[in-house]
């Protein structure tokens, strides 16, 4: 008899030879459970997607209802879905104006795909325009623009076409110009280790765009649904893009995604030719009212608001020899370390202390803290005293090699 562990390893196909392999067997609020009872504390969120936390009885609900009335009935936009308008209407409630047409996927990555081509589609030209340490997915064409040629360089060739530039890097901006059909950016770059926008770095993008006719395209797959302290970096930074990605926190826990820009320019897909742009599953219809019921939780519960000071709370406890700075805002933040050697240490042993925590993928030195929004001021404290203690185990530890 094999156990999951074992079939995990024969069956399932990996993405790295040293996988986490934690078995989770449930999970509610901000808490995961494994076989054994053990409870986890989680601080990353499924990389910032359980917003509302695991299992909300009125997300649970939701699935439920919708569950019991139809699942898949057609390929996206054919037929009129109940959950998908629901949704759409409630994102361009609380979205800018201009951004009131929404075209539902399945995940981040197809978003990012959706928006290239519409881009490309509407303006006529082909040249994109990303930005280093940039993370936008592992599709094809998200991978031609993502900002590590470490992750690059063994798929190539890439989409062409694609030039990066440096983020907060005025003087980079020159190759914005009249052949480009957009640019794609992190508001905040996640996966950099929470890197915040200098110098109004975004108004001067968006000028630029406007300047030269190339479309701005606002990748908020992870800081979107209150995850900074407001609902959008939309919000936070006052610069409305032409095209904004959603995903991860969108769909409450179920697999969703969207990129969602004018009436006028999504129309670009409908002709010449017609089905510019098809998915099957795309808004799928238990996943939309999952996220509709998630998105009303953050809102009625004033989550994105009260993040901040739960972020403050972090700051406060987490003071450890072993830490040199706590960078970001909200509850998207990075705990750098002195020496990039204990991270490594810190992520593995983690669940051995009843956490939950992961890496960046561009920065070596820090862990990623990013819990779901509803967690409490108590948990926050009982979390960071379990962090100090796994800081002082591999403090301990790694002085011993």
């Amino acid at each position: 008899m094999f156990t999951n562990r074992q079939l995990f390893l024969q069956h399932l196909g990996q993405t790295s030879v040293a996988p986490m392999m934690l078995e989770i067997v449930r999970a509610e609020g901000i808490y995961m459970y494994g076989p054994d009872g053990k409870q986890y504390i989680d601080l990353i969120s499924g990389v910032s997607v359980s917003n509302t936390g695991h299992c909300h009885p009125k997300v649970v609900e939701a699935v439920k209802k919708q569950v019991g009335l139809y699942m898949h009935l057609m390929v996206y936009g054919e037929f009129i879905q109940s959950p998908q308008v629901k949704y759409a209407e409630r994102l361009a409630e609380i979205l800018p104006p201009a951004l009131n047409s929404c075209y539902f996927v399945n995940s981040g990555s197809e978003a990012v795909e959706g928006a290239l081509k519409l881009a490309k589609r509407f303006t006529g030209k082909s040249r994109i325009i990303s930005f280093k340490n940039s993370y936008h997915g592992s599709t094809h064409g998200a991978l031609s623009i993502q900002g590590s040629e470490l992750y690059r360089n063994a798929f190539r060739p890439l989409l062409p076409d694609v030039f990066q530039i440096s983020f907060n890097d005025e003087k980079s901006l020159d190759a914005i110009d009249n052949h480009t059909a957009c640019v794609i950016v992190e508001p905040v770059q996640g996966e950099a280790g929470i890197i915040f926008p200098e110098n109004d770095f975004l108004i001067k993008i968006r000028n630029k765009c406007d300047s030269t006719g190339a479309l701005l395209i606002f990748d908020e797959i992870q800081t979107g649904f209150g995850r900074l302290g407001y609902m959008f970096a939309i919000d936070r930074f006052g610069v409305v893009p032409d095209i904004l990605l959603l995903a991860k926190a969108l769909g409450g826990g179920m697999p969703l995604g969207a990129f969602i820009s004018s009436a006028d320019i999504m129309s670009a897909l409908a002709t010449n030719p017609s089905l510019g742009h098809i998915t099957t599953f795309g808004g799928h219809p238990v996943c939309c009212a999952a996220g509709l019921a998630s998105l009303n939780v953050i809102i009625d519960e004033k989550l994105a608001g009260r993040c901040n000071s739960k972020s403050d709370l972090f700051r406060k406890e987490l003071i450890h020899p072993l830490i040199s700075e706590v960078r970001g805002e909200g509850l998207l933040l990075a705990v750098q370390l002195i020496d990039s050697s204990y991270i490594p240490y810190i992520i593995a042993n983690a669940p051995g202390f009843g956490l939950v925590l992961d890496y960046f993928l561009f920065c070596d030195n820090a862990f990623r803290i990013a819990p779901p929004l509803i967690i409490g001021e108590e948990e926050i404290v009982m979390a960071c005293n379990l962090l100090k203690k796994l800081l002082n185990d591999a403090g301990n530890n790694i002085k011993k090699k």
